[in-house]
């Protein structure tokens, strides 16, 4: 196994409530209403696609990028005191380092988001970071996890991917990765070249490189 990449939001960290929470606000903000419903269409998803979709659900002209600064601030203010991550998330990350496998970050979100996470889970776990600043197109599309492959010079095939959300599965299986997706807002189902577990706790090395094999 020559490395192993983890998306962010929802499967590293427990962010999915902070973006429920300041996408409301935003929404609300705009004249609208947001619920559960609305945070599913979004999983995962790039961030012009967030801000298209809240002013076409709210039905105004506000500049996209007023609402792309509003998201941001909101999402600032709340990490600024800490995120929470998800069961199993350090300690798998320092399995990996104790086994000497590469790792990566590969995130929907803009550069200023992810850096507010590493700061409570540590940059140090990661030797490559790619986030939405970094690609012109986001997941669904392969080109974030083939971007974080030809940084690492590896070869997609010999790396697994951890995932939680359909488009980030999507993402990594275009791209030729094997996928152990841990859900966290909508289901996934199992399907080859597709590992589906309940947690991180239930995610160890061995199980990895099992993947690969």
């Amino acid at each position: 196994m020559d490395a192993v990449l983890f998306d962010m939001d929802g499967l590293l960290v427990d962010t999915e409530h902070v973006w429920f929470e300041v996408e409301a606000e935003v929404v609300t903000r705009l004249g609208g209403s947001w619920g559960p419903e609305h945070q599913e269409q979004l999983v995962g998803g790039s961030w012009e696609r967030t801000v298209a979709y809240m002013l076409a659900l709210t039905e105004t002209d506000v500049d996209p990028a007023i609402v792309g600064e509003w998201l941001i601030d909101g999402m600032e203010s709340r990490l600024a005191g800490g995120v929470t991550p998800m069961p199993g998330a350090l300690e798998l990350l320092r399995s990996l380092g104790d086994h000497g496998v590469r790792t990566a970050l590969v995130t929907s979100s803009l550069r200023v988001i992810a850096d507010a996470v590493l700061k409570s889970i540590g940059r140090e776990f990661f030797e490559v970071i790619v986030t939405a600043d970094d690609v012109t197109c986001t997941k669904p599309h392969p080109e974030p996890y083939l971007t974080a492959a030809g940084l690492l010079s590896v070869d997609p095939a010999r790396c697994a991917v951890l995932e939680d959300s359909p488009n980030g599965v999507a993402s990594a299986t275009a791209a030729g990765f094997r996928v152990v997706a841990v859900p966290s807002v909508v289901p996934i189902a199992p399907a080859t070249g597709r590992l589906v577990m309940p947690s991180l706790l239930d995610v160890d090395v061995d199980l990895l490189r099992s993947l690969i094999a």
